[in-house]
């Protein structure tokens, strides 16, 4: 058959892996048992589900063989569902999958995080390249009589061509290069799967020879074969047998995270229901946690027959980072996608799992808060998306989440918050924006101080959509200082004798700025500095407009801010006393645009407003 080329995703990210991604080669070995894995149980699937598969003759296994000789070779075999000609084609030939692309910018100059990343992007086949200057792969489709080879060198082109297999499965042959000859080894093979792959629900036999007993000459050798792994369902076995090594190898077979994970909860349900579920946090945030078509990490089995590993819905997604197995009794084997989403059993062990995993996170948080805080600063903000998502579970999610504080050091708690609480105070006060190192020294917060109010720091952008939607911890409302209205609790702090001198002040300014803004208003939260802005009622705050742009939506409605000034300050006592319209056209504007710059909006006319501070500093020196 003629030579055909790769779509361009694929020679470019052979390329990459080729010349790039040297740091833990080994894990070519691993994605390769992992996809014979996945042929395994998509062909037992079959067997137990489809009438033309019912009788299939099946004894599921993988072999590894090398040959260490001076063309070294290492090969793993399937006995699975095996591919056919246009299906080698397909799947070795093109990546239909859109986070490849993501894959390659994330990869790119980072060796170590990119074979991590990998198999997390479904692309671990092409990994084989880091070790072998040609692959061939031999299949046969379950139930076909004809076989096909497809072969490349992995530098653009590939062929496929009929050949002969005895049994449908699959064949990986390396033909590995001088740096691949490492792996030409049994002690390197067998530290890999163990390390990888022991707990691979199908057995790993290893085929390899060495000298027969008696001979001196290392010339005879015998053939010899070992299975390699514990080929054990790990999440059934009583959790008083296994050791935290246990879970954590099976942590390195389920995953591709070269971390140790952070937690596990092991769960044995009977009674109405019978099912067992192994959950993992990891202590990392997945690479693609914030794609749209992000990689779910919960297996279905059921009777210890795997189902589905791409299932968004056995878990709802803000807990997306939790790594596992659902394995179900009571689930029909034949269950699809389409049933999943409105079967009862499902659904019960979804709630079940979720107030499971809650329960567990609550405990970390409670019982090992530095390890909690870690796990918080690298998921917290997806941990925050089921407040708005869950209203079921918002009640534990409230206690789960943390913030930065403008009183406080690290992370606080809503519980912690409260019991700090000032006498008489009445609501808990947050605000928002981009960096918390800014916002805590924001003008909105000056009074606040004063008053000795603690106030939430949250600079995640998913907090100007979830906060206000959650209204209240317990009986205390969420008051975003941001906003005009959250100043009521202030209001014995008013200087009205100041504030009725600056009132024809007041009328000049709203006048000179009356495109820009709704309103100017003597201010109660400003003790330090001359002005400050505040959205009016329901408008979006210039935080949440920001939000809002950054995902697209440039049409936003025209909302004004709402200039606030402090009636002691001396630059507004100043003005109040001037008579110079030009000069008051330009402090206000200053004014203005100086608040803005601290919420983190960029003047729309730059070279205007320097043009403006330039006459404001002149005046100010004659």
């Amino acid at each position: 058959m003629a030579k055909q080329r790769f779509k361009t995703e694929v020679t470019e990210l052979l390329h990459l892996i080729t010349h790039s991604l040297y740091s833990q080669r080994e894990i070519f070995l691993r994605e390769l048992v992992s996809n014979a894995s996945d042929a395994l149980d998509k062909l037992k699937y079959l067997t137990l589900t489809e009438d033309d598969y019912k009788g299939f003759p099946f004894v599921p296994r993988i072999d590894i063989e090398f040959d260490a000789g001076e063309r070294p070779t290492l090969s793993v075999s399937d006995t699975g569902i095996g591919m056919d000609a246009a299906e080698l084609q397909e799947n070795l030939g093109t990546i239909a999958r859109s986070g490849t692309r993501r894959f390659l910018h994330d990869a790119k100059g980072k060796a170590a995080a990119g074979t991590n990343l990998i198999g997390q992007f479904g692309v671990g086949f092409y990994a084989s390249f880091m070790v072998a200057d040609r692959v061939e792969v031999v299949s046969r489709r379950a139930g076909a009589e004809q076989a096909h080879r497809w072969v490349s060198d992995g530098r653009g082109q590939f062929e496929v061509e009929p050949a002969e297999r005895a049994q449908s499965g699959t064949t990986v042959i390396l033909h590995l290069d001088e740096d691949g000859k490492e792996f030409a080894s049994r002690y390197r093979i067998e530290g890999i799967v163990k390390r990888y792959s022991n707990h691979i629900p199908h057995p790993i036999h290893l085929r390899y020879a060495e000298p027969a007993e008696g001979d001196a000459t290392d010339k005879a050798r015998d053939k010899k074969v070992e299975q390699i792994n514990a080929a054990s369902a790990l999440w059934k076995r009583p959790k008083s047998e296994l050791s935290d090594d246990d879970y954590r190898e099976f942590y390195q077979t389920l995953t591709v995270d070269t971390e140790e994970p952070l937690h596990w909860v092991h769960t044995h349900a009977e009674g109405a229901l019978e099912y067992t579920t192994l959950f993992y946090l990891p202590a990392a945030a997945p690479p693609d946690i914030y794609y749209a078509d992000y990689r779910p990490g919960v297996k279905l089995y059921v009777r210890r027959v795997f189902i589905t590993d791409d299932d968004r819905d056995l878990l709802p997604a803000y807990l997306r980072f939790i790594r596992g197995v659902i394995d179900s009794e009571d689930l029909p084997l034949n269950v699809s996608r389409e049933i999943l989403q409105q079967n009862r059993t499902m659904a019960a062990i979804r709630q079940a799992s979720v107030k499971k995993i809650l329960a567990e996170i609550g405990s970390l948080a409670k019982n090992t808060p530095a390890v909690y805080d870690q796990f918080f600063t690298e998921l917290g903000r997806v941990l925050k998306e089921g407040l708005y998502q869950d209203p079921g579970n918002r009640e534990p999610l409230l206690e789960l989440v943390r913030y930065r504080s403008s009183s406080e050091d690290g992370l606080v708690s809503l519980a912690g918050y409260r019991e700090r609480m000032s006498s008489g105070q009445q609501a808990i006060y947050y605000i928002t924006g981009d960096r918390s190192a800014d916002l805590r020294r924001s003008p909105l917060l000056e009074a606040y101080r004063a008053k000795g109010f603690e106030v939430l720091i949250m600079e995640d952008e998913i907090d100007e959509l979830v906060v206000p939607a959650v209204g209240t911890y317990g009986d205390l409302p969420f008051k975003s200082v941001n906003r005009s209205d959250s100043a009521d609790d202030l209001q014995e702090e008013r200087d009205r004798e100041g504030e009725k001198k600056i009132e024809p002040l007041l009328s000049r300014m709203k006048k000179a700025l009356t495109d820009q803004v709704k309103d100017v208003r003597p201010s109660v939260r400003l003790s330090d500095s001359p002005s400050c802005v505040v959205a009016d009622g329901s408008d979006p705050t210039l935080a949440f407009q920001n939000v809002l742009k950054q995902l697209g939506q440039r049409d936003l409605p025209d909302s004004k801010p709402i200039l606030e000034v402090n009636p002691g300050h001396p630059i507004i006592v100043g003005l109040a006393e001037r008579g110079d319209d030009a000069l008051l056209d330009d402090a206000s504007r200053l004014l203005l645009e100086q608040a803005l710059l601290i919420e983190g909006v960029r003047p729309p006319d730059p070279i205007a407003f320097a043009k403006r501070l330039n006459r404001v500093m002149e005046r100010a020196l004659r």
